[in-house]
């Protein structure tokens, strides 16, 4: 049997592991090094750690790639957008993370590059605007409108005009959506959210199928220095091995939660793309989703997402929030409680 006989949730279990020799560990071991024996392969703790290796390893096979480790989401988004030259013409997501819109805000008005949003549901604007990328930066489900692109049409529109397209793939998980699969050429993860699932790591990667952009790409980590530690990998990649059972209890718990809430009198909207575990939900005043996030005694009010435990935030709390997302938007992390207890105190604390 080899590794394209075997499904996602296998792989992520099996993938990255020492081989299976006698007194060998299933795991590979924390490798708290900076420094190694010069004329090998390693060189400087700055290139390669083989705690980073066997995460990259186990990520690489679930997005059909060669994945690089990154010591935060954003470091691996700072590596994609230095492929940009000066001047290059980046398209993005209307309504992305608001962190990547930032940062392509700042390098606009630093003279760096331009760049344009798009709305993500309006397919033909996006084929219209790519003809002239030199960046496609594609999201999909979006944070936190939870809107969808439709990536084989983008993607293939894209390729064509020549541009790099990137896919933020840190909601949907490599084990319900498949860029690379659909011509995507970079994948760029925060490993912090439902890779490492705990809410103790913060991380990113980026995943690609050509090994020339791949040196590349590692070439500028390498460079920048924004790498993890070795612990942190170790603890995503352990975290990862999860990704399976984790995600389809909570996307379980999602799907109930998006049905019920539906059928609140006080929530006006429910945002839930039909898959993955963040529902974003429209109350009908702004005083009523403040109220919500400080009255439950489960659910956490909390900036990030993607763990065990269930949390949520009023988004546009946010100065650099959007202002096409609702101020009544509350943006809903599922974890793997029983669902009727998350039912229970989300109901409770709506009044």
């Amino acid at each position: 049997m080899t590794t394209d006989d075997l499904h996602p949730q296998t792989l992520a279990v099996t993938a990255g592991r020492p081989p299976h020799e006698p007194d060998a560990p299933l795991n590979e071991p924390i490798w708290m090094a900076s420094t190694y024996v010069a004329e090998g392969e390693r060189e400087y703790g700055r290139y390669t750690n083989p705690s980073w290796t066997a995460f990259e390893t186990t990520l690489g096979a679930l997005e059909s790639g060669q994945a690089l480790a990154f010591a935060s989401g954003l470091a691996a988004v700072t590596c994609v957008l230095d492929l940009v030259g000066a001047g290059g013409h980046v398209v993005g997501t209307r309504g992305a993370y608001n962190a990547v819109m930032t940062q392509l805000s700042d390098l606009e008005a630093r003279g760096r590059l331009t760049a344009e949003y798009v709305d993500p549901t309006d397919t033909a604007s996006w084929t219209a605007a790519v003809a002239d990328a030199d960046l496609v930066w594609l999201e999909s489900p979006t944070n936190p409108l939870l809107e969808l692109i439709d990536l084989p049409t983008v993607i293939a529109a894209a390729k064509a005009a020549n541009a790099y397209v990137v896919v933020d793939n840190t909601f949907a998980t490599p084990l319900r959506q498949n860029p690379l699969a659909l011509g995507a050429d970079l994948v760029v993860h925060s490993a912090t959210k439902f890779i490492a699932g705990h809410s103790d790591v913060v991380m990113g990667a980026l995943v690609v199928s050509d090994p020339e952009l791949f040196a590349v790409l590692k070439g500028r980590r390498d460079l920048l220095g924004a790498i993890p530690g070795a612990f942190e990998a170790w603890l995503a990649l352990r975290g990862l091995r999860t990704l399976g059972v984790r995600l389809d209890r909570a996307e379980t718990n999602a799907e109930e939660l998006a049905r019920r809430l539906r059928q609140h009198p006080l929530v006006t909207r429910v945002r839930y793309p039909g898959f993955g575990a963040i529902v974003s939900v429209e109350l009908s005043s702004t005083q009523i989703a403040i109220d919500l996030t400080h009255r439950t005694q489960l659910w956490t009010h909390a900036t990030s997402l993607g763990g065990v435990e269930s949390t949520f935030e009023r988004r546009r709390r946010w100065p650099a929030e959007p202002s096409l997302v609702p101020d009544e938007l509350v943006r809903l992390s599922v974890g793997i409680e029983n669902v009727e207890d998350l039912w229970t105190d989300l109901y409770n604390s709506l009044t």
